[in-house]
């Protein structure tokens, strides 16, 4: 994992594409900006491991079988 310091306003580049913008900073929260293109998907991790565990249930229910965890 790279760790990096930024401050309100400053940015990092993911790839050629990907713009990390600090947007705000208050007590132990930080609000983000991401531009990305729209072929880019963007999720928080826990939206991410929801939409991932939906996909292998699907995947499971189309074969008759049933899912695992």
């Amino acid at each position: 994992m790279l760790v990096l310091s930024r401050k309100k306003g400053e940015s990092i580049v993911i790839g050629d594409n990907v713009v990390v913008t600090i947007i705000d900073i208050r007590g132990d929260k930080i609000r983000i900006g991401i531009e990305a293109p729209m072929d880019v998907p963007v999720h928080r991790l826990e939206v991410y491991q929801a939409l991932q565990e939906h996909a292998i249930q699907q995947t499971a229910a189309q074969a008759g079988k049933p899912a695992q965890s």
